[in-house]
């Protein structure tokens, strides 16, 4: 295996969890919450969802720069011969890093607050900010997934 292939892979395998895990968050586990859980069972639920994902998703935010750099280098001899595809997948990355420690340092520890005090109103309400977030943050991903699937990898 070239040293290309295995930091591809390690790329492609980051984006996956990162993407993959809201996908499924978006599209099966908060219908199935909703559907199943009242309010209060379902704020505590997500309580225990975020802090798990985010572990994951906090590798995935620390391993694609670390690969897509250095995909960067191995390919296209550094960012200002790399095509412009790269540099606008550079930039969702960036935007999706924002939005994801937006939830992270803002949001997350106000669903905790008021999950903590019983104030389900406006837990539902944090956590309303979450999923739109979350959703924004999945379109961007499906985009910059969309952008690397329409290139050539090799």
């Amino acid at each position: 295996m070239t040293p290309y292939a295995l930091t591809y892979a390690l790329h492609v395998l980051a984006a996956l969890v990162w993407v993959g895990g809201m996908f499924f968050a978006w599209m099966i586990l908060r219908p199935a919450a909703v559907s199943a859980l009242e309010a209060p069972a379902r704020l505590k639920l997500w309580l225990e969802v975020f802090p798990r994902f985010f572990y994951w998703v906090w590798a995935a935010v620390l391993v694609l720069p670390i690969t897509g750099v250095a995909m960067l280098h191995l390919r296209f001899a550094g960012f200002d011969s790399a095509p412009r595809y790269v540099h606008i997948m550079m930039g969702l990355y960036i935007a999706m890093l924002a939005l994801f420690l937006r939830v992270q340092a803002l949001l997350l520890p106000e669903l905790r607050r008021a999950v903590a005090a019983e104030d389900w109103p406006s837990g539902g309400a944090v956590l309303g900010r979450i999923r739109r977030l979350v959703g924004s943050n999945l379109l961007l991903g499906l985009l910059l997934v969309g952008i690397a699937a329409t290139r050539p990898s090799f």
